[in-house]
């Protein structure tokens, strides 16, 4: 998931799940629609939505691997 900002001050950010988004538009505030076509005006930029997009996506790849081989540890000793 990734954290977003409502445009409007005072209200809470939202949690996003990255696979439903659409489009990410600034015109010039941007604008999230989602596959839903629910949309949503937020503070952040379309260049930040894509790094947080980015960062979420590098994640999910980086779990599926497991830890790092130096923190591996196999039968209690490091491999």
């Amino acid at each position: 998931m990734i954290e977003l900002h409502p445009l409007r001050h005072g209200e809470p950010s939202f949690l996003l799940n990255p696979a439903l988004l659409h489009m990410v538009e600034s015109k010039p505030d941007t604008v999230v629609t989602l596959t839903t076509g629910v949309k949503h005006v937020v503070r952040e930029t379309p260049a930040e939505i894509a790094e947080l997009v980015r960062a979420w996506h590098a994640s999910i790849l980086a779990s599926s691997y497991g830890p790092p081989p130096e923190l591996r540890v196999i039968h209690g000793s490091t491999e």
